[in-house]
């Protein structure tokens, strides 16, 4: 990727900085893009035109297309929950490392993927945005300190996005909830309508928009009597999350079999231990 594409400085520094695996080899390390058909499939194959970190060999746009792909060194997965296990049942079989940033996987799904974890590197992530991890490490934060303050997760997406709360919302929601010492699925308040009383005492609620265009915003807002803290993240570009997910592509290659967050690839040696990462 071209350096001159990201605006940011800090976010040139680490794509010179990120270290990965194969860099010692003399070839590229080999990539497939599954959900190439879609948005984000799109976008990555756009900013792998001329990178010269990786060799895109597939591009699946169907499950049946993984009979013939050649030897892989990692999946770069952005597709539907059952494009996922394909790609996952891909990866398990043939050694690969998966980063995948598929949305709406259900919690036999986040099973298998905690399964694979054992024999294949895996990194799973709501949303690839570098400035999103940064917001999840603040709210496990704020979250933890303020453990008796209202908390609400807002967020808004395009009005053809189909489900709601998004998964990054939702990871945001658990990673709070982690940091409380609080059970995700009993705090957690997915909708509102009508007579529901007053807010219960612990509880995460959630509020989605779907309007126009929107790329993604996300709002965690703590609140108590007298004051209001609000931590916000808002994207404009969508290509910003096909740059994260090929920064932890490059960063996964040659890695040892175990489950992998983005604060790992962005503070190696910093991140959560493996028992306390939320898939």
């Amino acid at each position: 990727m071209d350096p001159g594409l990201c605006r940011d400085d800090g976010l040139v520094s680490l794509l010179q900085s990120v270290p990965t695996a194969g860099s010692e080899m003399r070839d590229p390390p080999r990539l497939a893009i599954n959900g190439a058909n879609g948005r984000m499939g799109q976008a990555l194959q756009d900013l792998l035109h001329g990178d010269p970190r990786f060799q895109l060999v597939a591009a699946i746009g169907a499950s049946s297309e993984w009979d013939d792909v050649p030897k892989l060194d990692v999946v770069v997965d952005f597709s539907s929950p059952a494009g996922f296990d394909a790609a996952l049942a891909h990866c398990v079989a043939q050694r690969t490392a998966l980063v995948s940033g598929t949305t709406g996987l259900g919690n036999s799904q986040r099973r298998a993927l905690a399964e694979a974890a054992r024999v294949v590197p895996v990194l799973h992530a709501a949303n690839f945005s570098l400035g999103i991890a940064v917001l999840t490490r603040a709210l496990r934060d704020a979250a933890a300190a303020l453990p008796d303050w209202d908390l609400e997760i807002l967020e808004a997406h395009h009005a053809r996005k189909v489900d709601a709360p998004s998964g990054t919302a939702l990871a945001l929601g658990r990673a709070a909830a982690k940091a409380r010492g609080q059970d995700f699925d009993e705090v957690a308040v997915l909708w509102r309508e009508g007579q529901v009383g007053a807010r219960p005492g612990g509880a995460i609620g959630f509020s989605a928009i779907r309007a126009g265009d929107i790329v993604g915003e996300h709002t965690a807002m703590l609140a108590t009597y007298g004051e209001r803290l609000e931590l916000s993240h808002r994207a404009t570009d969508r290509t910003i999350f096909a740059r994260g997910a090929l920064i932890a592509a490059a960063w996964m290659v040659g890695k040892p079999a175990g489950t992998y967050s983005l604060d790992d690839v962005l503070m190696p040696g910093r991140s959560l231990p493996a028992g306390d990462r939320a898939l």
